[in-house]
């Protein structure tokens, strides 16, 4: 069955911006497009191959249904695998839990 949450790390800073905000915006979404999420099972490997040594770090989950930009699961292809990108800025109602790393 399929989760009814993603997930996305970021800095404590960046998340604190957000609530000042009353917003999320990564850089990537000014980069690429989207904000990168991930699914339960992909938060460790995204952990490992981005974040390695870094501190400071949340994890935001995230309810699917209460995402208000467009949420599109796509193919990474360096790794071959699909994960969820959100299409524009993140409504701060939808993140139902921040848990510090």
């Amino acid at each position: 069955m399929e989760s009814d949450f993603i997930y996305h790390i970021t800095t404590k800073e960046e998340w604190a911006a957000a609530q000042a905000k009353g917003f999320y915006e990564s850089a990537t979404l000014a980069t690429e497009g989207f904000i990168h999420n991930s699914t339960e099972q992909q938060v460790a490997g995204v952990l490992d191959r981005y974040y390695k040594g870094r501190t400071g770090l949340v994890k935001l989950k995230i309810e699917k249904s209460k995402v208000e930009r467009p949420l599109v699961f796509e193919l990474a292809g360096s790794i071959n695998e699909v994960f969820p990108h959100i299409h524009g800025a993140l409504n701060l109602d939808a993140v139902v839990e921040v848990t510090e790393l």
